[in-house]
C-alpha cells in the first residue's frame, strides 16, 4: 500500500478541504501539522513515503533532500509553480512532480488589507482601543496618492484595478512591461527609478528568480519618499531584509506591510516583530477556504490519477 505524507498543514484542515475517501481506500494518508526546516529531519520524517504533498514553498525539495528520499515517486505542489522544488533533480530520480491551479484573488485582496492598515494605522489604533485610548494618530487618504506596482502580471493587474477605485494614480515597472500592457491595467509604465521616487505606496508582485532576488536593497529604498510605504506579498527574498529593517529604523521610508519573509515561519526574535510601523501577516495571501479547497481538491485528483497510472498536471513531463 502506498504511503502519502501531507506536509505543513498548519491549520489542520487538509482532510476537510477535499474528499480523500478513494485515496484513503488505496493508501495510508499521514498529515503533518508542524513544520520542520532541517533537511535531515525532513528526510527522516519522509522516509518510507512514496507520495508527498507539499503546500507551496513551505518545505523546499532541493537535490540534496531528494537524494535522501529513495522511496519518493510522486511529489505534488499546490499552485502552478514552486521555486523550492528542484524539478531537474526529480527528473533524474524518476520522481513525477505534479501541481495544482491557484486562485488570483487572495493575494491582491491581502495587499489592499495591508495598504489600508498602514494608511489608517489600524493595528495601532486597535491596540490603543483595547488599552482604553481614543484617536491617538492621524491616517492618510489614498485618494490622490500614487501606487507603484513592481510587476503587472496576474496579481499586480488586480491590485491596479482596485487602486483606480480609490482615486489613486497607478504607475508600474518590470523588465518586460510594455506600454500596451500597462494601459490595459489602468497604469502608466515608468522606469524603475521613477517608480521608486514617485510611489507613496510601492507593492511587489514579481516571481522570485535569480533576476529578482535582492531587487530592492538599501540603494533602492534610499530613493523612495520618507513618507512612502513598501508592501510585499510576493516573496521575501525580493527585498533585502537587513536593508529594509535599517531603512525603517532610520526613517528612510515610513514603514512596510509584509506577508512574506526570507525564513518562514518568521523567527520569534526577528527585528520585524518589534518595529512599530510595520504590519505583519504570516504568509496568508493564499490562505483562504476557497484557495485551500482548490488546492487540496486537485491534490486528491492528482493522487488518484497517479495511482491509476495516468498522472495529470505534470510539471516535469
Amino acid at each position: 500500500m502506498s504511503r502519502i505524507a501531507v506536509l505543513d498543514d498548519y491549520q489542520g484542515v487538509a482532510l476537510d478541504m477535499a474528499d480523500w475517501s478513494q485515496v484513503s481506500a488505496q493508501a495510508e494518508v499521514v498529515v503533518f501539522n508542524d513544520h520542520i526546516s532541517d533537511a535531515d529531519a525532513v528526510a527522516d520524517r519522509l522516509r518510507g513515503f512514496d507520495i508527498v504533498c507539499a503546500m507551496r514553498e513551505r518545505t523546499p525539495f532541493f537535490r540534496g533532500l531528494l537524494a535522501k528520499l529513495p522511496d519518493l515517486k510522486l511529489l505534488i505542489t499546490t499552485g502552478p509553480r514552486n521555486a523550492s522544488i528542484d524539478v531537474a533533480a526529480a527528473n533524474e530520480r524518476g520522481i513525477t512532480v505534479c501541481h495544482t491551479a491557484s486562485l488570483a484573488t487572495g493575494t491582491p485582496e491581502l495587499t489592499w488589507a495591508l495598504i489600508l492598515a498602514l494608511a489608517r494605522r489600524i493595528p495601532l489604533e486597535f491596540a490603543n482601543m483595547r488599552d482604553g485610548r481614543w484617536q491617538t494618530t492621524m491616517g492618510a487618504d489614498l485618494a490622490g496618492k500614487t501606487l507603484g506596482i513592481l510587476g503587472l502580471g496576474r496579481l499586480g493587474s488586480r491590485v491596479a484595478r482596485v487602486a483606480t477605485a480609490f482615486g489613486m494614480s497607478v504607475i508600474s515597472w518590470s523588465q518586460n512591461l510594455t506600454d500596451e500592457r500597462a494601459d490595459e491595467c489602468g497604469a502608466a509604465r515608468v522606469s524603475k527609478e521613477e517608480l521608486l521616487t514617485r510611489s507613496d505606496f510601492m507593492t511587489i508582485h514579481l516571481v522570485l528568480s535569480e533576476r529578482t532576488c535582492g531587487l530592492i536593497g538599501a540603494e533602492q529604498l534610499a530613493r523612495m519618499k520618507a513618507s512612502a510605504y513598501l508592501i510585499n506579498t510576493s516573496r521575501g527574498p525580493i527585498v533585502q531584509e537587513s536593508a529594509l529593517v535599517d531603512a525603517i529604523r532610520q526613517g528612510v521610508i515610513a514603514g512596510a506591510g509584509l506577508d512574506v519573509y526570507d525564513v518562514e515561519p518568521l523567527p520569534a526574535d526577528h527585528p520585524y516583530r518589534n518595529l512599530p510601523n510595520v504590519v505583519l501577516t504570516p504568509h496568508i495571501g493564499y490562505v483562504t477556504g476557497e484557495s485551500y479547497r482548490l488546492f487540496y481538491g486537485e491534490v486528491v485528483e492528482n493522487i488518484e490519477a497517479w495511482l491509476a497510472g495516468t498522472p495529470i498536471r505534470i510539471l516535469n513531463p
